[in-house]
């Protein structure tokens, strides 16, 4: 694929995630917008060919075009790729619905359940850009920035409920080191790739009491049972949480020192109280949102998820995280397979 006949994409945030996918579509050979909500951000990308703020050390191509203005980011793209956070997709994206050319393909790439409705990330574009409806698709898996833009081999899931669709995306993105592997299963790869986040909190909470690697093995292990159980009560296909959106990125994400998750709970379990955690990043943790939205589908649907219990209790009713753990300790037996 050459820039003259090219795809053009609008990458929907400046983070870490977003300007690392922009780098994988330049590469491509795409010509890439992509929208910072900073102009001094969008400014500085432009002029330094660098994004200041993440993956500083990475060179961009000068083929990527950056801009503080959705109207431009959005207009004229035949592929969009949505990576703000998921808190902020329905303000984002309702801005920019007006500008989304007939046709497009929408790419989510934010992991989160929005807190209030229960509703994905692509069920939100759905309902914002009706008229998109089966062509939003959904990219998740283990990928952490940092690696996917030092070129180190990535898999990732590439979801949508019409195949061609997904089949789409995963040839503009994929290449040697980005391996994109297409299925119909979207709310199996939405709710892996958001749930694996409030089982990296707890996890990390483990850690930073110094529990032990069994420990952490039992609640990942454990955390993906009750994922499954909640994504088989809302429609999905088991098999999906065997794969690199289920039980890939909750390995990565419970045990990679780059977690910004992991690293929360690690902070909470040596004592430090989640405002004082919170208060030191510059980045986002998905999963502080999405435990809320995750105990409240819980709650909603009548699903056993007692990992994700604790971490709301934790993250939102103060409750000590020894005591969480005595909880969780002190359940009542029952067979591997519940």
């Amino acid at each position: 694929m050459t820039v003259e006949n090219s795809v053009p994409c609008g990458v929907i945030g400046a983070g870490s995630f977003g300007t690392c996918l922009a780098m994988l579509l330049a590469e491509q050979g795409c010509r890439v917008e992509i929208w910072a909500r900073d102009p001094k951000l969008a400014q500085a990308i432009n002029e330094q060919h660098r994004n200041p703020r993440y993956l500083q050390d990475c060179k961009l191509s000068e083929s990527i075009r950056a801009t503080s203005s959705i109207a431009e980011a959005v207009s004229g793209k035949e592929v969009l790729i949505s990576v703000v956070p998921s808190h902020a997709v329905r303000k984002v994206w309702s801005a920019a619905a007006a500008h989304i050319q007939p046709g497009a393909l929408i790419v989510s790439a934010s992991k989160g359940i929005e807190v209030g409705t229960g509703m994905a990330t692509s069920q939100i574009l759905q309902e914002i850009a009706p008229e998109q409806g089966e062509r939003v698709v959904v990219l998740s898996g283990p990928s952490f920035a940092h690696e996917i833009a030092e070129r180190r081999p990535t898999g990732v899931s590439i979801a949508c409920a019409n195949e061609n669709y997904a089949i789409a995306a995963q040839s503009i993105l994929s290449s040697p080191l980005f391996r994109c592997y297409s299925t119909t299963d979207v709310i199996g790869v939405e709710l892996g790739g958001a749930l694996k986040n409030v089982i990296a909190l707890a996890v990390g909470v483990v850690d930073g009491m110094g529990l032990g690697l069994n420990a952490r093995a039992t609640l990942i292990t454990r955390g993906l049972a009750e994922i499954t159980r909640l994504g088989v009560k809302l429609g999905a296909n088991p098999l999906t949480f065997q794969g690199l959106s289920g039980l890939g990125d909750l390995v990565l994400t419970c045990t990679g020192d780059l977690s910004r998750n992991r690293r929360v709970g690690i902070e909470i379990g040596r004592g430090r109280s989640l405002e004082s955690v919170l208060g030191d990043m510059t980045q986002v943790a998905e999963g502080v949102r999405t435990t809320r939205s995750a105990w409240e589908l819980a709650q909603l649907h009548d699903v056993d998820m007692p990992i994700t219990e604790q971490a709301y209790r934790v993250l939102y009713e103060g409750l000590d995280p020894a005591q969480a753990m005595v909880a969780l300790t002190h359940r009542q037996l029952r067979s591997e397979s519940e």
